[in-house]
């Protein structure tokens, strides 16, 4: 294993053997899963009503909750091996995770289903109450578990190139060795793709014309081993940034040298004062104003590192943070690069990592080509105040209720309203409820009810029909006998009586 923590109590199979019956149990309790009751749809070829593109935490629960909804006819496509999936085993690489142990995250209402009861299965109680935070790889291995007892068909090894519309229905190109087909047709698609799913890693201007092996982004494969004895340069100190810094650090870098542009660390997580179910219920319905006030707010005072990370770094005599340090330009000299700073000091390393993080950018999406201009978003829809401009977040796509792209142009792409971005592209219309554990439930839970509600309203004539034609009895005619009326004038006559 690559954390620390207790080992697994003698009866640990035996107890995640009894959780799992327990969750089977509750499914069936709560009949699931139920019948299928969407239409199947008319076609020389198969149409699935929903596919899923993306088999990580996102993708899970929104399947979870699809098969719960009675909405069976769907594909899960994730493009990595399986146990890969998300970023957890990739190019995260902190030690533990952020959220607080005891969230709920993708249990979707079911006690079974939590990280809670799975790791009090293998462990014990005594171990769940000495648990401080939950090793990266451990949430992996829940989430592998989860997969696995709610028995989810994730097709791995398959990615989506491109989805483009083909009469009413949306055509997926898909490839890899997993891949069945070489395409599929789907009433609906949910991007369930994670943090750089409606985007892609953000890359400065300032490494244009530096040779790619001389840097790298955090959410890349690095080869930490080679950076020992050289000398490391981190861009940010968000905790991406921090974490990659560490993973240098440990692999025996010379020095590691964090340049900040920012005068002073950010120390608040913002949002964390917030958080209720209030919050998460309340933010869609906010206004425009409200919703950008709070986005650009936490964008600017930016979420710091976690304290456990921040000191996995600074334990390191060799570890330097230097604040109001923007970086100004990046050339080399030999083989040393020479990074100039706002403080019209240069600095001198080997290697370049930028922890600058994912941007938000339709345009940026492969799958999308052909039409991501046509997607509204909030620069197109909203104005903010002076002072409050704020580029990053006019590029998030200004979504409807339901996860959907709407069109810049009514009438020009109406097809956008089949893709769900279902990612961390929908927290600026919809709050953080598909992208971070602590609102991913109720998050699928919306998503799934107003994907319902448009497949039934599509095929409202068929359903009707299904009602017209229903001819089932309740009742056979030989539960009841008629009798007659009494005589009305007697009745009268013992009333006067």
């Amino acid at each position: 294993m690559a954390y620390n923590v207790e080992t697994p109590i003698p009866s640990a199979a035996t107890s995640l053997l009894e959780l799992e019956q327990r969750v089977r149990d509750d499914l069936a309790c709560l009949c699931y899963p139920p019948a299928n009751w969407v239409v199947p749809t008319a076609s020389d070829e198969q149409v699935h009503d929903v596919v899923v593109i993306g088999g990580g935490m996102c993708g899970l629960v929104a399947s979870f909750a699809l098969i719960g909804a009675g909405i069976q006819n769907i594909r899960i496509f994730d493009r990595s091996e399986e146990g890969l999936e998300g970023p957890w085993l990739t190019y995260a690489r902190m030690e533990t995770l952020r959220s607080p142990k005891q969230l709920t995250g993708p249990a979707y209402g079911m006690a079974s289903l939590t990280f809670r009861a799975w790791h009090v299965a293998q462990f014990g109680n005594d171990a769940w109450a000495k648990l401080d935070k939950i090793p990266r790889p451990m949430w992996m291995e829940y989430l592998s578990w989860y997969r696995k007892v709610l028995d989810l068909p994730v097709e791995n090894g398959v990615e989506v190139k491109a989805i483009q519309p083909e009469g009413a229905f949306m055509r997926l190109t898909i490839t890899g060795k997993g891949a069945r087909e070489t395409s599929v047709l789907t009433r609906k698609v949910v991007m369930a793709t994670g943090r750089d799913g409606m985007g892609h890693p953000s890359i400065p201007d300032f490494v244009g014309d530096l040779p790619e092996k001389y840097w790298a982004h955090s959410s890349d494969e690095i080869d930490f081993a080679a950076l020992s004895g050289k000398r490391v340069v981190v861009v940010g100190v968000g905790a991406s940034a921090v974490d990659n810094a560490a993973e240098a650090l440990e692999a025996g870098a010379a020095e590691v040298r964090h340049l900040i542009r920012r005068k002073e660390m950010p120390c608040i997580n913002k949002l964390m004062g917030i958080g209720s179910f209030g919050f998460t219920a309340a933010f869609p319905q906010l206004g425009d104003a409200r919703r950008w006030q709070i986005m650009n707010y936490s964008l600017r005072t930016q979420t710091p590192a976690p304290r456990g990370s921040t000191m996995r770094v600074s334990r390191h005599p060799n570890a330097y943070f230097h604040f109001d340090a923007a970086v100004e330009s990046v050339e080399l000299d030999g083989d040393e690069i020479v990074i100039e700073t706002s403080q019209g000091k240069s600095v001198r390393a080997d290697f370049l990592i930028l922890g600058t993080g994912f941007g938000v950018d339709p345009l940026a999406r492969k799958e999308l080509d052909g039409y991501a201009d046509k997607i509204l978003l909030w620069q197109d829809r909203f104005t903010p105040p002076e002072s409050e401009e704020n580029d990053q977040l006019g590029r998030f796509p200004y979504l409807a209720d339901d996860f959907s792209f709407l069109e810049r142009e009514p009438g020009q792409a109406p097809w956008l309203a089949n893709i769900h971005s279902f990612n961390s592209g929908a927290a600026a219309s919809l709050g953080k409820v598909s992208g971070d554990i602590p609102g991913i439930s109720e998050g699928a839970s919306w998503l799934v009810r107003e994907i319902a509600a448009k497949l039934y309203s599509e095929n409202f004539d068929q359903y009707w029909q299904r009602l017209l034609d229903y001819d089932t009895p309740e009742l056979r005619g030989d539960e009841w006998t008629a009798s007659p009326l009494p005589d009305s004038v007697a009745v009268n006559d013992r009333k006067q009586a």
